[in-house]
């Protein structure tokens, strides 16, 4: 009987043999394998099994069963350089319970992609060789495929006429459309998007040429706003969060998006954008003043706080 060590050792000689790249050769992704299979020491490969799990519960699996304990921070590590590139490859599948749960919802799952599945129940048979040969036949066909599936899934953004980019499924970005194709249309007519980010990839959408014309030039997208519209008719750039779990522009966030944007050729507004006025609520005490707020659900509406100006820059020199 083999022991855990070995069962590792074939996780990552399979994924080898599936083209997996280097960095998903190694124990983490070998017992991200097992785990979605389910594969305990012991068991055969003919047993394998297609539970839903989360990154998380493989993480607890993994402890459980093979005694390899992960820091709680290395989540991120498992999701995107294993789950990730796992699913790309067309051997598992994201949320196949629900396809358009947002991106970042802590209840993500994955589950072995069924004709990988059937793969490795031969392992370690002699029918393994003859249905790898098969199964890497039609790969390409499968990746194309679930590519496209999860494309379907992703929500549409028309940025001007006949153009539109797309974003990751979940209530942040429906609530990016809504300020894109709804807010800018009425208190910035004719504005030109310049960035929008995706929870998903992070840059939905980003014309860095154009925000490094007007004096800005980004290294990270970590501190950027949800989205950035140049107004150009009044040569302002208006910096939008969108807020459906994070906070809105408060004190801090203003200082932060201040330092960023400093270079700027461009007067900047600060707009804090609520899919409603329920949520809205939770934050009134937090937003920053001289900014502005704007609510989908009523989105012909704009509230100032405070200032001396609607709907403009402030220039504290």
């Amino acid at each position: 009987m083999k022991n855990s060590s070995e069962y590792i050792e074939d996780a990552i000689q399979i994924l080898k043999s599936l083209g997996l790249p280097r960095a998903q050769q190694n124990d983490r992704s070998g017992l991200c394998l097992l785990a979605l299979l389910n594969l305990t020491p012991g068991k055969p490969w003919a047993d394998a099994e297609k539970p839903l799990m989360g990154i998380t519960p493989i993480m607890d699996w993994t402890l459980e069963h093979y005694k390899k304990a992960y820091a709680p921070n290395s989540r991120e590590t498992f999701r995107r350089f294993t789950m990730h590139q796992f699913c790309d490859a067309g051997i598992a599948l994201y949320n196949p319970d629900e396809p358009d749960r947002p991106v970042n919802s802590p209840k993500a799952v994955y589950q072995i992609e069924p004709d990988t599945l059937k793969l490795l129940r031969s392992f370690d048979s002699s029918l393994w060789h003859d249905n790898l040969t098969a199964y890497l036949a039609k790969r390409e066909t499968l990746v194309a495929k679930y590519a496209k599936e999860r494309e379907q899934n992703r929500i549409p953004v028309e940025i001007a006429p006949h153009k539109k980019i797309t974003l990751s499924p979940g209530e942040h970005s429906e609530l990016i459309r809504e300020i894109i194709e709804n807010f800018a249309p009425r208190f910035a007519p004719g504005s030109v998007l310049v960035y929008a980010g995706d929870t998903g990839d992070k840059w939905g959408y980003f014309d860095a040429p154009l925000l490094a014309k007007l004096g800005v030039d980004v290294d990270s997208h970590g501190k950027m706003p949800d989205v950035v519209l140049y107004f150009k008719k009044k040569n302002w750039l208006l910096l939008v969060e969108s807020v459906t779990s994070h906070g809105p522009v408060d004190g801090k966030r203003h200082n932060e998006l201040a330092e960023l944007f400093k270079g700027a050729k461009a007067g900047l507004v600060y707009v804090t954008a609520f899919p409603d006025r329920a949520i809205m609520g939770r934050y009134l005490g937090e937003i920053a003043w001289e900014t502005e707020v704007w609510v989908a659900d009523a989105p012909s509406h704009l509230i100032h706080f405070n200032g001396e100006r609607f709907l403009g820059p402030y220039n504290y020199s």
